[in-house]
């Protein structure tokens, strides 16, 4: 029965390029395989865009901007609100597509659902919401009136660790400013988006507004896009290394860029936390999605005096996950995404363990089918090990002790990278002090859990620039204008 259901959904997501309003083709009739990484099976043949795909589907975004962005702001809200209602209604489709083509046990699955439809609801309601300003100049000789206005054709690119959220978080801001889009979903997980995007044109987003394209030539396709002096505005979200890149690209334009980019999360274990808690939340903030998150805690920073007794909590607790598809009932740990992530595991615990670290749980990849590495948890992390300074992308809990206040803050600020940092305190004074020193964009204080749509997501140094979610997150699709008036009583 579970195979016909999958084998009845995935007959229904589209398996062409959406260009102005229509599924068509690749040139050439290329196409990709998308595969199951529980099994390694190709799941579904699919398009790959070709250049000329691409230039065709920005061709769609700019024809359809004009009357996109004069369109009310009610009228967008109620596409967008239509959107989140039909997500409701199909969510058990979306979340066994999103478990198929990327491996998330099906409860995780259903949690992004709920996480990625809150941006369709939540810039539903911004869209009538953008606001301006009136009021004389200083010298009183004339009023001045700022305005916004949607800064016109986009271009979203998305990774494949959360193939709805990522979609809805960046879809949704631009057409509530009044933007329209060209998204590339990454290849690994196209499906989701194909099957959104199907979604959209349900719920009533006008031909051209937004356009999908899915492709194994990423560069290729991306560039054509990104140097075309039409395109007024790039999203991205992925590694630092290929955003640097992007950026370089989108300098010639003068783009507008929002870049999402790599972390190395802190998560600090004080001496006055609340052990329960802390347990709690490190499950969490390690273990969701596997550890394939930006967001996902990567140096486990715990006071000397209890690491011993948290090592031993957390041990016990991940001893305890039941890896598998994520499919079957009771699965925590799914697979990685691909082989090039569980080689990348494995280096990383060998390296710490030839450093002098220990390996409580875990430490080995799974034989397959599928790309499986075991739930792992290491202890007495040394300097200097390459586990502290890569993104480990992968189910492994790492941790180093500290002594004092001063050296967890140096441990935890001592990365390129700034996206989001954990503390667990029972002291305010404490919490308020971490909040001023952590050099990140984002902060759990006792929780294991940030994203919110409701919330400016985005990183300090390497992590990033721009926000998404919240009400800057708008922001980023619309471009400010200043005029002057005359003294009317002159």
């Amino acid at each position: 029965m579970t195979e016909k259901r999958e084998n009845e959904l995935l007959a229904k997501v589209p398996g062409r390029l959406f260009i102005g309003g229509e599924w068509r083709s690749a040139v050439g009739s290329r196409e990709l395989d998308v595969s199951d990484p529980a099994t390694g099976e190709v799941v579904k043949a699919i398009s790959d865009a070709s250049p000329a795909d691409a230039r065709s589907a920005l061709d769609a975004a700019v024809a359809a901007f004009p009357s996109w962005s004069r369109t009310p702001a009610r009228e967008r809200a109620e596409v967008l609100r239509r959107a989140f209602d039909l997500l409701q209604e199909r969510k058990e489709e979306f979340a066994l597509l999103m478990t198929i083509e990327m491996g998330k046990p099906l409860a995780e699955a259903r949690s992004e659902i709920a996480y990625g439809g809150e941006f369709l609801r939540w810039f539903g309601e911004e869209a009538a919401r953008v606001q301006g300003r009136y009021g004389s100049n200083p010298e009183g000789t004339g009023r001045m009136i700022v305005t916004q206005h949607a800064v016109g054709p986009c271009y979203l690119i998305t990774p494949w660790n959360f193939p709805l959220a990522m979609a809805t978080r960046k879809i949704a801001p631009a057409l509530a400013a009044g933007c329209t889009v060209v998204i590339k979903p990454a290849a690994l997980t196209p499906l989701t988006t194909l099957y959104f995007v199907k979604l959209l044109e349900d719920a009533g987003v006008p031909p051209g507004v937004v356009n999908v394209l899915t492709t194994s030539a990423s560069a290729a396709v991306s560039e054509v896009v990104i140097r075309d002096p039409r395109l007024r505005k790039l999203s991205f979200t992925g590694s630092t290394p290929v955003g640097v890149a992007l950026l370089e690209q989108a300098a010639s334009g003068i783009l507008r860029t929002s870049m999402e980019l790599g972390g190395n999360a802190p998560f600090v274990v004080f001496d006055d936390a609340d052990l329960d808690k802390a347990v709690e939340g490190a499950l969490v903030a390690k273990f969701r999605n596997v550890g394939q998150a930006c967001t996902a805690a990567n140096r486990f920073i715990v006071h000397r005096s209890v690491a011993d007794e948290f090592a031993r909590r957390v041990t016990q607790r991940v001893e305890e996950f039941k890896v598998g598809r994520g499919t079957e009932e009771g699965v925590v740990i799914g697979p990685l995404i691909d082989d090039r992530a569980v080689a990348k595991a494995s280096q990383l615990v060998r390296d710490a363990v030839t450093r002098g670290a220990t390996v409580t749980t875990g430490g080995s990849a799974i034989d397959g089918p599928g790309t499986f590495y075991q739930p792992t948890v290491v202890t007495g992390v040394q300097p200097g090990s390459e586990i502290l300074r890569e993104e480990i992308f992968g189910p492994v809990l790492a941790i180093i002790p500290f002594d004092t206040e001063d050296e967890a803050m140096r441990i935890a600020n001592d990365t390129e990278y700034g996206l989001v940092s954990y503390v667990f305190t029972e002291s305010l004074s404490r919490g308020q002090r971490m909040i001023e020193r952590l050099e990140t964009g984002m902060m759990g204080l006792n929780a294991g859990v940030v994203s919110n749509a409701a919330a400016p997501f985005g990183g300090w140094k390497s992590s990033g620039l721009g926000r998404e979610g919240g009400f800057e997150g708008i922001h980023e699709y619309l471009q400010t204008k200043y005029t002057l008036t005359a003294d009317p009583f002159a």
